[in-house]
């Protein structure tokens, strides 16, 4: 009896360490750090605010999943008196390439979250403040989201910062492994003329859809031969740069469908797809129809369908693209026979008007002209005269 008692005793003396050395390994729990509301303009581009070091006025970023780093608008920087040390650096968009300067060693403050040692380069984002009718002032990506556990709800307009750790996702979402390294890249399926399964940069970033490369459709062969292309003019880092604007029958998204997407085709000049790698993006106006967990240190991406899932897409088209430019709405490119041209719209003319909303509100019109097959009223400052236009708004599906 005795020697069992022993035996018993050292096979515990044994086990002791063993387990110890497993509860050295076990990683803590994922904690809440911070959950502050955003708020979103056209396409779905979630807009956060944040204060820069200890200046007092709050800034506004885009959230940018699509961005490999985190920049500061240079009229922002030289507002705020701040030199950018130059550097040899280039950021590259679907519109230009551009050398940027940089700011180190800053902090970026949210309420109850302090993210210090942040390295921002600085770049002209006037284009996107004209975009948007809302100042720009800098753009949040993997500087910033590698840190932490990002957790995105769309139906209450919240986002969680949680620190890096263990976490249960919930029940009823799909967990994407994407390929990531600074930006998360997407295998999806696109089925058209053809169907064809290809990785794609997922981009909260940007405002649309889907984009597929001038390259990828013509060597894929992806588009319905009888497609109608409508010519579109598109803004991004570096400037503008035509496109054109189709539907496509089918994105599958892990197990999400989605048909009759609309999808702009664009000559990737600048090569930002690394084509053949990628065939394109999917656009935040895809991506916030699911609360997303992104968990960069795992390489996970969770999204779990919300109320917008079902939400109508938007094939409205008009042809003309508004811009917020000195407290004016103002017309820019004007597309060649498209509904706007034809009634006598210009490239320069002020809006002063829409369907009889005076507010000026660029986002209220821009919703405005996504009325598929409705007639719209413009009142138009030309010249010093106040001309009226009217034309019905084309449906493109």
């Amino acid at each position: 009896m005795k020697k069992k008692i022993f035996g018993t005793a050292l096979a515990l003396f044994l086990l002791t360490p063993v387990i110890k050395a497993q509860e050295e390994f076990i990683e803590p729990p994922s904690r809440l750090l911070t959950r502050i509301p955003f708020t979103q303009l056209t396409g779905g581009v979630v807009i956060l605010h944040a204060l820069l070091d200890d200046f007092s006025d709050t800034l506004n970023f885009i959230l940018d999943s699509g961005s490999s780093g985190i920049s500061l608008d240079s009229t922002t920087v030289a507002e705020l008196k701040l030199r950018p040390e130059p550097s040899e650096r280039t950021i590259r968009g679907i519109a230009g390439i551009r050398k940027v300067g940089f700011l180190y060693k800053r902090k970026l403050r949210f309420p109850r979250l302090l993210i210090d040692s942040l390295d921002f380069h600085v770049n002209d984002y006037s284009i996107l403040t004209t975009v948007y009718g809302e100042r720009i002032d800098g753009i949040i990506g993997y500087s910033v989201l590698s840190r932490y556990i990002v957790k995105i709800d769309y139906d209450s307009l919240k986002l969680d910062f949680w620190s890096r750790g263990s976490i249960r996702y919930p029940r009823g979402g799909y967990l994407f492994k994407p390929v990531m390294s600074t930006l998360p890249v997407q295998s999806a399926r696109i089925k058209d003329g053809t169907t064809h399964v290809a990785k794609f940069l997922h981009d909260i970033g940007a405002g649309v859809c889907l984009m597929l490369s001038k390259d990828f459709t013509e060597d894929s062969a992806v588009l319905y031969k009888k497609r109608k292309l409508w010519a579109k003019e598109g803004e991004g880092v570096g400037g503008k740069i035509d496109m054109h604007l189709t539907v496509v029958k089918e994105l599958k998204l892990g197990p999400y469908r989605f048909r009759n997407i609309p999808t702009y085709i664009f000559d990737d000049v600048y090569n930002v797809t690394s084509y053949p790698y990628l065939g394109g993006l999917i656009g935040n106006d895809i991506l916030r129809r699911f609360n997303a967990i992104l968990n960069y240190e795992k390489k996970e991406i969770y999204l779990i369908p919300n109320t917008h899932f079902r939400d109508p897409f938007d094939y409205s088209y008009s042809g003309i693209e508004l811009y917020f430019i000195d407290g004016q709405v103002v017309i820019g490119d004007v597309a060649i026979k498209s509904p706007a041209e034809l009634a006598g719209l210009r490239e320069g003319d002020v809006v002063v008007a829409i369907n009889n909303n005076f507010s000026q509100n660029l986002n209220q019109y821009k919703t405005t002209l996504q009325a598929a097959n409705e007639k719209l009223k413009f009142i138009i400052r030309r010249s010093g005269e106040l001309v009226e236009f009217n034309f019905k708004v084309k449906n493109i599906l």
